[in-house]
């Protein structure tokens, strides 16, 4: 049985046109999860530096309120 040269090419560019939408679509989706990774690192490194931010408001305020507590300590005295 002869195949029609005519149908093999038209099944050929059906086939690579129906491949273009799926491969466009697959891009934007790896850019996708690149855009939620750098995001997520990006709020990592907010969070760690809150933390630090934190950490160093504490020590003030415990610093101020030993030091609250002296001067009330030598007042009374």
């Amino acid at each position: 049985m002869k195949t029609n040269p005519a149908t093999r090419t038209h099944r050929t560019l059906l086939a690579v046109a129906s491949l273009l939408p799926a491969l466009a679509l697959g891009g934007c989706g790896v850019e996708a999860v690149g855009a939620a990774a750098t995001a997520g690192a990006l709020s990592a490194t907010s969070a760690q530096q809150a933390q630090a931010q934190q950490k160093q408001i504490v020590d003030q305020f415990k610093t101020l309120q030993d030091a609250g507590a002296a001067r009330a300590a030598s007042a009374a005295d």
